[in-house]
């Protein structure tokens, strides 16, 4: 039986390369999931309008070209009729009635869907009249519109024109106005920095020592250390990140060669020299 070979863009985003882990192909990368350990596949969209750079992960403009610099810190509401936010509702107790929880961006590949089969094309943009850093809670309707900042921005194609085809076709490969060398690797998560200390995707955090200088009492209970205490007093002090006992983020990204300690055999390294001093 003849096997099937496909040759559209999503068969050749798949296809691993000889001596390539499999960890290099879209759909088996970690941070298909979530930004960390390779690339984060987000800053893709940054560029994706012609003259404005927009934040990877929510829908305002960090930076813009002195043609639309007006544009810096507004936020981008509506591409024409498709919003690029959507009202957040559920309960906010276990059990309780829905109700409005406020507003959230929407990732740029489901906000942008209808529009990038349109490489080229300029779209009407809505922008908050207001240049905030807190996303609020606006009614989506006509109104709204009807007070936004307008600008006419150009939709950039996603993927690169093969040169050898007359035709130009897409080649599976990022057009390089979208993704510039190094693009791919901003806004890694930080192992050492304040991911270490609570990383909201845990793998960071959960993989690093929490109860150290672990030691027996008689009556069966144990005492030891916070990992992150700054002090070892043999007291746990519970993991809560506004407590002044504990190693901070500020802290972390001043001096997290200072603040952090080897754990070896369930004793960090103040303890262990503590325990040579004291002939133990």
């Amino acid at each position: 039986m003849k096997g099937i070979d496909p040759i559209n863009l999503s068969a050749q985003f798949s296809f691993r390369a000889t001596g390539n882990p499999p960890h290099t192909t879209v759909d088996t990368a970690i941070s298909n999931c979530f930004p960390g350990l390779e690339c984060d596949f987000r800053n893709v969209w940054r560029h994706i309008f012609e003259g404005i750079v927009l934040h990877e992960a929510d829908n305002i403009v960090v930076d813009a070209d002195p043609e639309f610099i007006r544009l810096k810190k507004h936020r981008l509401l509506f591409v024409e009729d498709d919003p690029t936010i959507v009202k957040v509702e559920g309960p906010k107790t276990a059990g309780g009635k829905s109700e409005r929880l406020g507003t959230a961006s929407l990732e740029w590949n489901n906000a942008l869907a209808s529009k990038l089969a349109s490489p080229g094309a300029v779209f009407t943009c809505y922008f908050d009249p207001e240049a905030t850093k807190v996303l609020k809670q606006p009614e989506l309707n006509d109104e709204l519109k009807g007070k936004c900042i307008t600008a006419k921005l150009k939709i950039r194609a996603f993927f690169a024109k093969s040169t050898a085809d007359a035709a130009g076709g897409c080649l599976p490969v990022i057009s390089d106005e979208l993704l510039q060398p190094g693009d791919l690797t901003q806004s890694l998560c930080s192992p050492w920095q304040n991911d270490y200390r609570e990383c909201a995707c845990y793998y960071w955090a959960a993989s690093r020592p929490d109860y150290v200088n672990v030691a027996d009492t008689e009556d069966g209970t144990t005492h030891g250390d916070n990992w992150l205490a700054k002090q070892n007093t043999g007291h746990y002090v519970l993991d809560d990140r506004a407590d002044v006992r504990l190693v901070s983020y500020d802290d972390l990204f001043r001096d997290w060669q200072g603040e952090l300690r080897f754990v070896i055999g369930g004793s960090d390294a103040v303890d262990q020299e503590d325990r040579k001093k004291n002939g133990k």
